[in-house]
């Protein structure tokens, strides 16, 4: 007669093999949800930088048909019912969806109360562009912002604002504050 182990008897798991695999199975989701998170705010910031890229083109089209000087337009409206030149109002006829003017991570929902989740920068407004001046920096327009984050909607990926610059890229740039 062979004697059973108490061991081939069990069907179930004990307490401390259900604790070590909810235990691994928290960490996995504890590793796993800040990482996916951030990877979803880069996409996000990823779509902000092609909507930029395509304002870029769309201002392009717009100074080749005036002439190349830069339009005269708000920095940015306080509201949507402001009846004034705007980077949005103006750019509608180059583009093909106001939704370009959306920052996909513009959680306070400025786009929706002023019309667009982007900057203007009216210091070039008038200007010629072969003649663009911002700060000194006439000779390089790498380094000239023309349109930016109206704020740090991407601060999950970073203490920056994408900017579009007026020779036609777009970067990540640090955000500066300015205290009121």
């Amino acid at each position: 007669m062979k004697l059973r182990s108490s061991s081939q008897d069990r069907l179930g798991y004990t307490v401390t093999e259900i604790i070590v695999v909810v235990t691994i199975v928290f960490l996995l989701i504890g590793i796993g949800v800040p990482g996916f998170m951030r990877m979803k705010a880069s996409a996000r910031s990823a779509h902000c930088v092609s909507n930029l890229r395509q304002i870029g083109i769309a201002i392009n089209t717009h100074l080749a048909d005036r002439g190349m000087r830069m339009p005269e337009w708000v920095p940015a409206r306080e509201d949507v019912t402001e009846d004034l030149p705007a980077l949005d109002t103006e750019l509608l006829p180059y583009v093909s969806d106001v939704i370009l003017f959306h920052c996909p991570s513009d959680n306070q929902r400025i786009w929706e109360k002023t019309g667009t989740s982007y900057f203007w920068n009216s210091v070039l407004n008038g200007q010629h562009l072969e003649a663009i001046d911002f700060l000194g920096l006439s000779e390089n327009t790498a380094g000239i912002p023309l349109v930016a984050d109206k704020e740090n909607f991407h601060e999950n990926v970073g203490d920056e604002v994408n900017v579009l610059y007026v020779d036609g890229h777009v970067k990540r740039e640090l955000q500066f504050i300015v205290e009121k």
